[in-house]
């Protein structure tokens, strides 16, 4: 979870402590200054505009990237930015003739197909959420869920406990 994510959890932590009158004043506050905020980072990208190395390096800051994200000022489409996302999981895949096909994206659900030997493999459970999600999530965290065809549903044991399958997938999780 990245600094951004705990402040706005820590935001609307505090937003649902207030009630009535007080709850409506204190979301108008926070809207007010993602507003001015926005304002003032909208202007940053725009003269950063002239220098495109120095508007890459704040899209790929990991805070930055977040707020861009947020204020809808990414330069990079959340298409391009989760194609460049799987191209750097497809060696994990690819190293064991497996591969992820980008589906598409709707309402903030990424869809994906796994192929080859990851298609059916018991542990692509595992590879999904641990590589592919992540590197999702880290390009494009407006992505709310991520789906992936070709996964097998995790056995679960007594108490709900996920069993680990007795074939590993041979994809290591980078």
């Amino acid at each position: 979870m990245t600094d951004v994510d705990r402040v706005g959890e820590r935001i609307e932590q505090l937003l649902g402590e207030f009630s009535g009158a007080d709850a409506e004043l204190a979301e108008d506050l926070v809207h007010t200054l993602l507003e001015f905020y926005g304002a003032g980072l909208a202007r940053i990208v725009e003269l950063a505009g002239a220098d495109p190395v120095l508007l890459e390096r704040l899209a790929e800051d990991e805070h930055v990237r977040g707020l861009l994200v947020l204020h809808d000022l990414h330069p990079r489409s959340t298409h391009e930015r989760v194609t460049e996302a799987l191209d750097k999981v497809r060696p994990y895949l690819g190293s064991h003739a497996g591969d992820v096909e980008f589906v598409g994206i709707d309402d903030g659900v990424l869809r994906l197909r796994l192929q080859g030997t990851c298609d059916g493999c018991p542990s692509s459970t595992v590879t999904a959420k641990y590589a592919i999600e992540r590197v999702v999530r880290e390009a494009a965290p407006e992505i709310s869920d991520v789906v992936v065809e070709g996964v097998v549903p995790e056995e679960t044991g007594p108490g709900g406990r996920t069993l680990l399958p007795l074939v590993p997938c041979p994809v290591e999780v980078p």
